[in-house]
């Protein structure tokens, strides 16, 4: 009977696998229609001659830039939307390994003295900076590297102003206005081709002065929940401290207070804006400093890092970079291959793990925790070692680089977000996760996938934590998908939260790469987010999360999957005991509850408590297969799918046998 299921379930993923890469026959009709419309933005049909015959509107736009033949990827600039104007100025940041580097940080106390200032606007006020990417068309047509020369963008007569700055890699400042010498109000820029998703920030400011309290407004924040509530800071850079005493980034702020803005925004009443203000001492005069959101990682930094890994002689040995595909705007979307090289044994029995980070453009902590991660998996340690000769690590630092190199919060460059295009076929559009989904596709039917993590971090929930798929419908699988996360809450206790973690699948991620790789036979599918303000938990509690924690979190991670894939027979059956005590407690997908385990020895068990555990694996009441899901893979051809006809005869079936019951 087991056999038969898991021929059923191998019948539904190969069929997903078909739905999501539909086989063409060479000189079929869709063949020839997607070879057409996947070159093109736009076609028509021609209604009077032969429907079949297509006539392209505009230009080719992918083929511009094809993919690197090179094996080695040489070092590439970034690339930007023609409109977007960049200074030459390079920006370059100290990450120190000591000091204020992995100080704890305390949250913001609130005095419940907090000030709330309506916002003023540029009619009572005076313009002082203000930069809009402009096109004539409101998508992405080409890019350049460096972009646009930049023009004229402050506008202030008075010597005593601060001169802001936001033309650079990462920076989305658009519009700053005076109300007085000591009080500027800022807007950022929305997310490229959209008029959504204000909520990272990153840009300079010069000609500061110290002892004097500033006050900064940003008065159009996106989002009606923030960490800012919760006391998290924003952080400053202060170059002259950098130079001085090897000072990175570090908190600041006082006074702070998120609130609603009241003010016309000219948006709908439905999305409405937030102002976010604090007041903001300068440690310097004549200091250039930096405000970000979070600690910034940009794509430059990103390859700089890439390249220093593929030119140490060492881990060259096992580490290959290669080039996933090129974005819109052309920019290299890296991979990386960590392996020990085989030598006797089969390759192909080398199980798989792989990692993506940065999907979503502000979530720079899931740049650092990459960082962190493959800093150990590259490292000498024993542990290292046995992680590359027992598996083989695919590692995508940088899902949307275009996002990241113009200053996004969560978009691409054709204004969607890619973490919900998952179930898409459209190569074209989004090519990044249509290679990603192509690569795991391949990996999958040549060896076992056994674990698949998606970095995130998150803008309303304190510490660290995992979203994961529930396995209902697999016999001896239940709560199998929460063992990895409490392990991980048991090695780092202060950082990671197990019963933060959900393993509920709604219908808003059902296009999630979480979801879609699970539905492709990856059991193990989990998405990792990290809390932009900080923990909760123990000595760290009303702390702050900084980049020695993030990077620590991808080093625990690594260590927990020894735990995890740990090779003793034992160990098999201490999960199924762990399984047995998570259902005695009473933990589920949307409430997991922590549970002791240091009482837990793999030589302990016995084939009895298996045989126990086994009984009450009972899935009567929550009997859900792959099938009846309620996700629906988009069909391959515009025909309506069979498969949706057969659901309704049956519920139609259904409902007879419950009328005649009645």
């Amino acid at each position: 009977m087991d056999g038969a299921n898991a021929d059923v379930n191998m019948a539904q993923v190969r069929d997903l696998q078909a739905s999501l890469f539909p086989i063409c026959t060479k000189g079929s009709f869709l063949n020839n229609l997607l070879n057409r419309t996947l070159r093109n933005s736009q076609v028509d049909l021609n209604a009077d001659g032969d429907p079949r015959q297509l006539e392209s509107k505009l230009r080719d736009v992918k083929e511009v830039f094809p993919l690197m033949k090179e094996v080695d990827c040489p070092y590439q600039a970034a690339r930007w939307p023609m409109e977007c104007q960049v200074i030459d100025d390079p920006v370059i940041h100290v990450h120190p390994t000591s000091g204020s580097y992995s100080e704890k940080e305390p949250l913001y106390k609130f005095t419940g003295r907090e000030i709330q200032p309506k916002q003023v606007g540029e009619d009572s006020g005076e313009v002082i900076f203000k930069y809009y990417p402009i096109s004539s068309v409101n998508y992405f047509c080409r890019s350049a590297v460096g972009g646009s020369a930049c023009t004229q963008a402050h506008s202030s007569q008075d010597t005593s102003d601060l001169i802001f700055e936001s033309r650079f890699e990462s920076g989305n400042l658009a519009k700053v206005v005076k109300i007085t010498s000591t009080y500027y109000e800022l807007s950022l820029r929305s997310d490229m081709y959209t008029n959504r998703h204000t909520q990272w920030f990153y840009f300079r400011i010069e000609n500061t002065k110290k002892n004097i309290k500033y006050r900064f407004s940003i008065v159009n924040m996106y989002k009606s929940e923030s960490l800012f509530t919760a006391g998290m800071k924003p952080l400053l850079y202060s170059t002259k401290d950098a130079s001085q005493k090897n000072m990175g980034w570090r908190r600041c702020g006082e006074n702070i207070a998120y609130y609603k803005n009241d003010a016309p925004n000219g948006d709908s009443e439905d999305n409405p804006r937030y102002i976010f203000s604090f007041l903001l001492e300068f440690p310097h005069d004549m200091d250039t400093v930096y405000l970000a959101y979070n600690y910034p990682y940009t794509y430059t930094n990103l390859q700089d890092y890439l390249i220093k890994l593929k030119d140490d002689p060492v881990k060259a040995v096992f580490t290959k970079l290669r080039v996933l595909c090129r974005t819109l705007a052309g920019n290299n979307v890296h991979y990386l291959t960590v392996t020990e090289p085989c030598q006797e044994e089969d390759p192909k029995q080398k199980k798989v793990i792989v990692l993506t980070a940065r999907v979503h453009p502000s979530e720079t902590p899931s740049s650092w925790m990459m960082k962190g991660f493959i800093d150990f998996l590259t490292g000498d340690s024993s542990q290292a070692k046995e992680l590359r000769n027992r598996f083989i690590f695919k590692l995508i630092p940088m899902l949307n680089p275009d996002g990241v190199v113009v200053g996004n919060s969560r978009c691409s460059l054709n204004g969607r977000d890619l973490n919900r295009q998952y179930r898409s076929v459209i190569r074209d559009a989004h090519p990044v996760i249509w290679h990603t989904k192509l690569m795991l596709r391949r990996l999958i039917e040549e060896r076992q996938v056994v674990m698949f993590c998606d970095l995130h971090a998150h803008s309303r929930k304190s510490n660290i934590f995992m979203y994961g798929c529930e396995g209902k419908g697999h016999e001896g699988r239940k709560l199998q998908e929460q063992i990895f996360p409490l392990l991980l809450h048991k090695n780092a206790p202060e950082k990671f939260s197990f019963e933060d973690c959900n393993f509920n699948i709604q219908r808003s991620k059902e296009n999630t790469a979480r979801v879609v790789v699970w539905l492709m036979g990856v059991e193990n599918s989990y998405t990792m987010e990290a809390s932009f303000c900080g923990s909760s938990l123990g000595s760290r509690a009303n702390t702050h999360l900084g980049i020695k924690d993030f990077e620590d979190i991808g080093q625990t991670f690594c260590e927990t999957l020894l735990d995890y894939y740990n090779e003793d027979p034992r160990n098999e059956r201490m999960k199924l005991k762990i399984c047995s005590r998570l259902m005695e407690q009473g933990s589920n997908a949307e409430q997991p509850k922590n549970i002791d385990i240091s009482d837990y020895s793999s030589d302990e068990s016995s084939s009895s408590v298996c045989e126990e555990i086994v009984d009450k694996l009972s899935f009567e009441d929550d009997a859900t297969s792959l099938t009846q899901l309620s996700i629906i893979v988009p069909p391959s051809t515009p025909v309506v799918p069979k498969r949706k006809s057969r659901k309704k005869k049956r519920k139609s079936k259904d409902c007879s046998t419950k009328i005649i019951t009645l």
